[in-house]
């Protein structure tokens, strides 16, 4: 090769491995330190993409979790509040078998009405006190269906066959049947804003007249879950000689029927990462007070023979009632528990990927930091020998 002096060829050569082991060097140092793989875009531009979408449904995900048992506590509030609630109105009704017997008078049951009626106010003070972060909960929570025939004319079990209604963040608002009964097995509901069509068929019989019905002594869920809605739709009742189109659910038994909504505070959980339905969980609990509908027992007393008998089956009916809502929130606790293991499971799967894609791999940037940490100090060395080559150019000149 010719003998240069301006140039040194190999020198050059030297130096231009010298900075790529450098900038590779500096690179494993800056995975070390931070423990991450992808710092910057440039080290994996389609992986920061993946990974930052990851992160971000995973900070929902992780929120959502929170929600989860902050709605578990929520609901044992008031499991709790009604717990006494219900001790309340056994002691109530207690006090009403004694008072409707002859073997006390009047004036007895002045004393015993005395205390029904503290006892009534007491469940209007608690259902009052009774909130969570300032929420009251026991007096009305969340949207509730309007159970009221009149107005809800979906209701009418008899005719139209809808045994229960369950709300999954359902706005508040009057909504529509459409059902042809036209043998297409298909239901549509809306409320002017949203609409949803659902097909049934494959969970209805066919009787005799070739309709769509729901088989003898049993049960199906229409479930619009687009709006929030989910119907609970039974069939005949056996061996009572009752007709499938006035006892039961059949095609076309919903048309023109409508559902009332009637809105409330609070009750909606999101349990989940996205804006949509499935992520969330509609809580609702009626209004509590003894003044109110649902147990009825501010008018009920203890002053007479005939008033106290009456308020025996009154006090019948809210026990019951209370009892219901207890299990429905023992429900929705239960339900709650396991939307909170599926949560949980999802973060560490999720959080695992993430990984996978973003942190550093230790053992791998170890050997390939000793490895540019070799090439570094090989090159330096190198160098020192390929600066020597031009004195050899002296020796001509000697």
């Amino acid at each position: 090769m010719p003998l240069r002096i301006n140039t040194n060829i190999p020198s050059m050569n030297v130096q231009r491995i010298g900075h790529i082991n450098n900038r590779n060097l500096a690179t494993r140092i800056e995975r070390l330190s931070s423990g991450l793989r992808i710092n910057r875009a440039a080290d994996d531009a389609s992986g920061l993409s993946v990974s930052e979408g990851m992160r971000g449904e995973l900070s929902g995900l992780r929120q959502g979790a929170r929600n989860t048992e902050h709605a578990v506590n929520l609901i044992q509030t008031a499991e709790g509040a009604l717990n006494e609630v219900s001790a309340m109105l056994i002691r109530m009704r207690e006090l009403a078998v004694q008072s409707a017997s002859s073997t006390v008078n009047d004036d007895n049951r002045e004393a015993l009405n005395a205390e029904f009626v503290q006892l009534n106010n007491e469940i209007d003070r608690i259902a009052a006190v009774t909130s969570y972060n300032n929420s009251t909960l026991l007096s009305g929570y969340g949207n509730t269906v309007d159970n009221n025939a009149a107005t809800s004319t979906a209701l009418a079990s008899p005719t139209t066959g809808v045994a229960n209604v369950q709300l999954s963040s359902a706005q508040s608002g009057t909504y529509t049947f459409a059902d042809t009964g036209t043998n297409d097995n298909q239901i549509t509901l809306g409320n002017g804003v949203a609409t949803q069509t659902i097909d049934i068929g494959s969970a209805l019989d066919i009787d005799g007249a070739g309709s769509g019905v729901v088989a003898t002594s049993s049960a199906i869920v229409a479930n619009f879950d687009r709006l929030g809605i989910q119907l609970t739709l039974s069939g005949q009742k056996p061996a009572d000689g009752s007709n499938p189109a006035t006892d039961g659910y059949r095609d076309g038994d919903l048309d023109g029927s409508s559902l009332v909504i009637n809105s409330g505070t609070g009750g909606t959980f999101q349990v989940g990462a996205d804006n949509k339905v499935s992520d969330r969980i509609e809580v609702n609990i009626q209004d509590m007070r003894s003044a109110g509908a649902f147990l009825n027992t501010g008018s009920s007393s203890l002053s007479s023979l005939a008033s106290s008998q009456a308020a025996i089956t009154t006090l019948d009916v809210a026990i019951t009632n209370v009892a219901q809502t207890r299990g429905d929130l023992g429900a929705y606790q239960n339900r709650l528990g396991f939307s909170l293991r599926n949560a949980e499971n999802a973060i560490e799967n999720n959080t695992a990927s993430e990984s996978s894609i973003r942190d550093a791999d230790i053992a791998e940037e170890v050997s390939a930091f000793t490895q540019a940490q070799v090439l570094v100090q090989s090159g330096t060395s190198i160098l020192a020998q390929a600066n020597v080559l031009p004195q050899n150019a002296l020796s001509l000149l000697q």
